[in-house]
């Protein structure tokens, strides 16, 4: 246990399982698309800032098929008024998603709230296919149905920090992945 920021910070995988889990990802993905992708075509690789960079970052030098990127930055609260929870786009793809094989790259898979709304949006663009790909899948908070195509871990449950997740905009530059406990 480390304490940082006043938090203890319980280690959940290290630097080098996290290098070694996503070079499987990256061979998985590529092995799905090489062949898939028309002559010429790229993947579309989305990522949802701000939490996913680091592991897009990683997972696309893993990557072995050709490929464009772009981002879409998306925000989900709970509207006091109505208790509905909502998403609100940031920022918009800037990419042609229409006859595209796109594959969106998402820092963790919670209540699946913002990945449902976001699925729905880009299915709405005419993509040829959408693949979901996360660092971690949280099938404990589930509310919201949605198929995770590539997951690098997965946990029960806790508040995780480091490899791009946050709290309070801190802890995203950690290489590694830390259980959150309270504060000390």
């Amino acid at each position: 246990m480390t304490l940082y920021y006043n938090h203890a910070l319980t280690p959940l995988f290290t630097p080098e399982a996290i290098s070694a889990r996503v070079t499987e990802l990256g061979a998985e993905i590529s092995s799905h698309y090489r062949g898939l992708l028309p002559e010429g075509d790229t993947l579309l690789v989305v990522g949802v800032l701000n939490g996913a960079f680091v592991f897009m970052a990683d997972l696309i030098r893993a990557l072995t098929v050709p490929l464009e990127i772009d981002f879409i930055r998306l925000s989900s609260y709970m509207d006091n008024q109505t208790s509905a929870s909502k998403v609100v786009m940031l920022k918009d793809l800037e990419r042609n998603a229409k006859d595209r094989h796109i594959l969106v790259v998402e820092d963790i898979a919670d209540c699946g709230l913002t990945l449902n709304w976001l699925l729905g949006y880009l299915k709405s663009r005419e993509p040829s296919s959408v693949k979901l790909a996360v660092a971690i899948d949280k099938k404990a908070r589930r509310e919201y149905p949605i198929a995770l195509d590539y997951v690098a871990f997965e946990v029960d449950d806790g508040f995780l920090v480091g490899y791009g997740l946050d709290s309070a905009r801190r802890y995203r530059e950690f290489p590694a992945i830390y259980s959150l406990d309270d504060e000390k």
